[in-house]
């Protein structure tokens, strides 16, 4: 029976007071909205950074030792990778070598990210429209995120700008398919084999003239994943001077990565905790202010139970109304954002947060519970 008249009295309430607890619902909507434009800012960044890294089909990237698994920073022979699929427990191996240049278009420039990948193998995706990259002069696949920035089509000849010592150098290169997820350090990528790769790539003024011999790292694919580990000792036995790390570690080891996802995190919890101290003030005013009806309902018969319901009830009811209005005007504006705007509204990040907000509800308002809880009916009535 408790129970029950607790939502009744909470519920009249809220319908008499509805202006008033509707606002309160609009400013936990706001409350929100922020939540979850911070999450979705930090899965889209996240994303940009590490994409098509957690979607090559490898387990494994062999780093040159002491360049603390950072890509750009390391340089292994080319040769590396025949030599690790000649390896027991080694399906395929790929070299990955990775520069920047920039697409010509109509009437600007799009920077990408060139990587130069052995067709057919580990870190050269699969095409979704059009066909796979091959070993033919002149080819490039291009991602997805290309075509959202752009105009360019399947089938188009697209201009590359690549600076070559001091001078900058256009290379007509033809888009025979197109991929998609592969956003390689905050730039969507494009990919070309490695002897298209070494003629377009920028070079410095030691480097013209100079054929590469190397990429930046082999990704390997192994034949049984649960080896990881023993395979990884096995190459950097192999390989002189090489360090092999999961997919996992150099996500981690991307420059900037771990930085950028703390301060968002940060930024999330900090904007829970004001939610927290919003809901909270507003229901210890509330109570303050209705201290004498509390008291009467003590006076004839309700129990404390009763009022901690009620007072609970009617938290967890403006809390939902202003989460649900906030996750559904968040939906409808992401539905709008531009490509170019690094927001994913992720729903299993999406979800946790909307969990937490509902959670800071009760959370905000133990002050107050605790408060009607302890009101004494004769000193709320000033008969003592």
């Amino acid at each position: 029976m408790t129970l029950p008249l607790a939502v009744f009295l909470s519920f009249k309430e809220l319908w008499r007071n509805r202006a008033r607890f509707f606002l309160v619902s609009m400013v936990i909507a706001l409350i929100t909205m922020l939540v979850l434009f911070i999450a979705g800012l930090g899965e889209g960044l996240g994303t940009n950074n590490r994409q098509y890294l957690e979607n090559l089909e490898a387990q494994l990237l062999v780093f040159r030792d002491k360049s603390d698994y950072v890509i750009p920073a390391s340089r292994l022979e080319q040769t590396a990778a025949e030599q690790i699929r000649e390896l027991d427990g080694v399906a395929d191996a790929g070299g990955i070598a990775a520069s920047n240049v920039a697409i010509i278009l109509t009437d600007d420039v799009l920077k990408v990210a060139l990587l130069g990948v052995e067709p057919g193998r580990p870190g050269a995706p699969e095409a979704v429209q059009g066909q796979s990259l091959s070993d033919t002069a002149g080819e490039v696949l291009v991602d997805q995120n290309v075509i959202d920035r752009s105009n360019i089509q399947l089938g188009d000849t697209i201009q590359v700008r690549s600076t070559q010592g001091t001078e900058d150098v256009f290379y007509d290169l033809k888009v025979v398919g197109i991929t998609d997820g592969q956003f390689y350090t905050f730039q969507p990528a494009i990919f070309v084999p490695y002897a298209t790769w070494d003629e377009v790539r920028t070079k410095s003024d030691a480097e013209l003239g100079r054929p590469s011999t190397t990429v930046n790292v082999v990704a390997v694919r192994l034949d049984d994943p649960d080896q990881l580990e023993a395979v990884g000792q096995r190459i950097e036995s192999t390989i002189s001077d090489s360090a092999a790390g999961d997919i996992a570690t150099a996500i981690k080891n991307v420059p900037g990565y771990s930085a950028q996802q703390g301060t968002i995190q940060t930024q999330g919890i900090f904007t829970l905790l004001i939610g927290i101290l919003v809901i909270g003030g507003f229901f210890q005013i509330q109570i303050l202010q209705k201290v004498p009806q509390i008291g009467v309902l003590k006076a004839i018969g309700a129990s404390n139970a009763m009022v901690g319901a009620a007072a609970v009830v009617q938290i967890i009811m403006v809390t939902t109304l202003g989460v649900l209005i906030g996750a559904a005007l968040t939906l409808l504006l992401s539905l709008g954002f531009p490509p170019t705007v690094p927001i994913v509204i992720d729903g299993q990040a999406a979800l946790l947060a909307i969990l937490a907000l509902l959670l800071i509800g009760p959370l905000g308002g133990l002050v107050s519970i605790l408060y009607a809880v302890r009101i004494e009916p004769l000193k709320a009535l000033r008969l003592s």
